[in-house]
């Protein structure tokens, strides 16, 4: 498709490196493969609002887990500026001046490269992902080809089945805090994106062994 026709059409033109994503993402994870022998992306955002559909990124954060082991060395931050300014947000994140921030183009590329063909794992990881989606929009990206798994869902899984409605639980059960809270896992550098993005690896880490422990040891069944 010519230049003109993108212009006319409304389509962003594909950047190399997203067609080099999706190239990259054709080839399916094997529904046997163990899970210590999957790579694991753990990932968060600190945004400007609640509003998936109009908030802005402020920063990200992520870590990989390789053979269940958290690689503190391969984690990211990036700092973003913004024009939306949300006195509430910044109480919990306390950005206002963001430090060293990135162009959108280079965080797109540099993010699409470090997630590969990982599977991404957030906490109420549907909100990052839709957020993430806008910003890597005007680089020609639609949306995910990764496997993508929430420790919040993986976490009512195995505590209360497949079929549990967050809705009918108490208010806050499930929420990162309070599943750290009962997995052991120390909260610390909360409500920032890499220290959210650590504490989400730590919990993750523990839901796997419960799972194995429950015949979930496979990439098939990990991700029903």
């Amino acid at each position: 498709m010519r230049w003109w026709n993108f212009l006319f059409s409304g389509t962003q033109p594909k950047a190399d490196f997203v067609t080099a994503y999706e190239e990259k993402n054709q080839e399916k994870t094997p529904g046997n493969r163990p899970i210590s022998q999957l790579n694991f992306v753990v990932l968060d955002t600190e945004t400007t609002g609640l509003n998936s559909e109009k908030d802005d990124l402020v920063s990200f954060g992520a870590v990989l887990i390789r053979n269940e082991k958290i690689l503190v060395n391969s984690s990211r931050e990036y700092f973003f500026t913004t024009n939306i300014l949300n006195r509430e947000s910044i109480k919990i994140h306390e950005i206002i001046e963001p430090k060293n921030p990135v162009s959108d183009e280079f965080f797109a590329e540099e993010f699409l490269k470090y997630i590969d063909k990982h599977i991404i794992v957030g906490h109420h990881i549907g909100f990052d992902l839709k957020v993430i989606e806008r910003k890597l929009a005007p680089f020609g990206f639609k949306n995910f080809k990764n496997p993508i798994l929430d420790t919040q869902y993986l976490a009512t899984r195995l505590e209360k089945g497949y079929h549990y409605d967050l809705r009918t639980g108490k208010p806050g059960e499930y929420s990162l805090d309070s599943l750290c809270e009962r997995h052991e896992v120390p909260i610390d550098d909360r409500h920032t994106a890499a220290g959210d993005a650590f504490l989400t690896a730590q919990l993750l880490l523990k839901l796997l062994k419960k799972a194995e422990k429950i015949g979930v040891k496979d990439f098939k069944s990990l991700m029903r």
